[in-house]
């Protein structure tokens, strides 16, 4: 184990775990992530600042408001047509489908309710419009190799392990 601190430059790996405002894990990533710190990977709620300065084995708790993470619910993401207008591959909760938003940006979409013969279709991110805290914990902060800003960052690195998403 090193006694490195995170700073721009060092390679850092952590584990987090995601809580929405009633306590519920909606994400939870059990096996290290890693990134360059100081790249351009983009970290949720302001996590590269709080874990600015960190050594391995470091545990913060940060709070993260809409604004900060997902966003604020957009309503004019959310429809409402009959059950009958929507493909059959398309006709169960959770089904998910890329479309064009209101600014003609393509969004994924996702069923989220089926009642009385009509389906609706949400283009929010599930976690938009809530408060959530989120625990890290840091793993390894260490120099990062040559390369490893180019091909590091929290989606792009492929680990083993399991990543939930509630």
């Amino acid at each position: 184990m090193t006694d490195q601190t995170i700073q721009p430059g060092k390679y850092v790996a952590l584990t987090y775990v995601i809580e929405d405002e009633h306590g519920q894990v909606v994400e939870q990533h059990d096996s290290p992530l890693g990134f360059v710190y100081g790249s351009d990977t983009a970290l949720i709620g302001g996590m590269d600042r709080a874990v600015a300065g960190k050594r391995v084995g470091s545990r913060i708790e940060i709070r993260v408001p809409p604004d900060q993470g997902f966003g604020e619910h957009d309503p004019g993401l959310t429809f409402v047509d009959d059950l009958d207008s929507v493909p059959p591959e398309y006709r169960q909760v959770g089904a998910a489908f890329q479309l064009r938003d209101h600014e003609g940006e393509m969004r994924a979409f996702h069923v989220t309710r089926i009642e009385d013969g009509r389906v609706t279709v949400d283009g929010n991110h599930p976690l938009a419009g809530k408060d959530l805290t989120i625990r890290v914990t840091i793993a390894e902060v260490r120099d990062a190799q040559p390369g490893e800003d180019q091909r590091s960052g929290i989606h792009a690195v492929q680990l083993p392990g399991t990543a939930t998403i509630n």
